[in-house]
């Protein structure tokens, strides 16, 4: 799903008094920071609420009232930590003003109860933090909710889990504005990985350990240096010194997926890049990604991104470089 911005596309943050300050937070370092040396204009953002608000022991003072989410390309609404209670009704009202009034809606966290509340979560999909899950389904029949996954994107209406899912969504708005390239950047800028699946899952029995400390630091590397060939499981098992099953149960602890499933997506990424920042064909992409003939790789690329190649790079592409041909990763 891709999305048309403005020159300077405006950001509205939803506050009101109980919001979790780690989502609040997350929201303002990405969209709030001058990061106009990344892409310029970055975006026009705005705290937005009825008077001054208490976010734990913080006291914010609003730039906005709530009536200004309505004016907003994207609203978010940050989670808030009494979910026993009903969203305030002002908040309420206002976020479904916004989405009345063409806005592009994103919780993070426990936000989806305002959205539950506004009635965008009927017929569409939508997740919240797990531990929230079953209450935001009780809640909201209409909505199909997935407890499994870090994100869902429905155009309009997205939602996602808790804590470092937030991040996630907030890097996935990005990649849709400004694309992956930009995002990416974004990323390294906060020291965080680069991109995480909405469908991957939200519980991962095992952390993330830091580079160079688990069984596969030196595999991810050496798989990424090498997408433009055709790896299979047993490429990087043996790579790995372990067997597939062994190799499949380390993926699923630190990935939360599996090892194609990864492969598939990395392939998919380099392959944004190169559309965002090189002249190389569809066909020399195909190639550089492992991907093997442009039919391939445009059937893979509409399914994951929502739209073909060529309109992906019309969409993304900032300036004009040098041509040249791609000669693997």
């Amino acid at each position: 799903m891709s999305h048309t911005v403005s020159d300077m596309p405006t950001v509205a943050l939803a506050v009101t008094d109980g919001m979790l300050h780690y989502e609040l937070s997350v929201a303002t370092e990405v969209f709030g920071a001058d990061l106009t040396h990344i892409v310029n204009p970055w975006y026009d953002f705005s705290l937005c609420g009825n008077g001054p608000v208490r976010v734990d022991r913080f006291r914010l003072e609003p730039d906005q009232g709530l009536d200004h989410l309505a004016r907003a390309d994207t609203v978010l609404v940050p989670g808030w930590a009494d979910t026993d209670r009903e969203p305030p009704a002002d908040l309420v009202e206002a976020v479904r003003a916004a989405h009345a009034a063409g806005a592009r809606i994103a919780s993070l966290c426990t936000g989806a109860f305002v959205l539950g509340a506004a009635g965008l979560l009927d017929g569409r999909r939508a997740t919240t933090h797990w531990a929230h899950a079953r209450e935001l389904a009780r809640r909201h029949p209409k909505a199909t909710v997935d407890p499994d996954v870090l994100y869902v994107d429905n155009g309009d209406v997205l939602t996602s889990a808790g804590k470092a899912a937030a991040m996630d969504l907030c890097l996935h708005l990005v990649r849709l504005d400004h694309g992956s390239a930009n995002a990416n950047k974004v990323a390294r800028r906060l020291v965080i990985p680069p991109h995480r699946d909405g469908g991957q899952a939200q519980f991962i029995t095992t952390p993330l350990p830091e580079p160079g400390n688990h069984p596969l630091a030196e595999l991810f590397p050496w798989a990424l240096e090498r997408l433009d060939q055709p790896l299979t499981v047993e490429d990087l098992a043996r790579q790995a010194r372990m067997s597939s099953r062994h190799l499949a149960r380390h993926f699923k602890h630190l990935t939360g997926t599996t090892p194609l499933q990864w492969l598939h997506t990395q392939r998919i990424r380099h392959a944004q890049e190169l559309l965002e920042t090189t002249n190389a064909t569809v066909d020399t992409i195909a190639t550089a990604t492992g991907m093997g003939t442009a039919t391939t790789l445009r059937r893979h690329f509409h399914r994951s991104v929502g739209v073909p190649p060529d309109t992906y790079r019309r969409t993304f592409r900032s300036h004009e470089p040098t041509p040249n041909s791609h000669q693997g990763s």
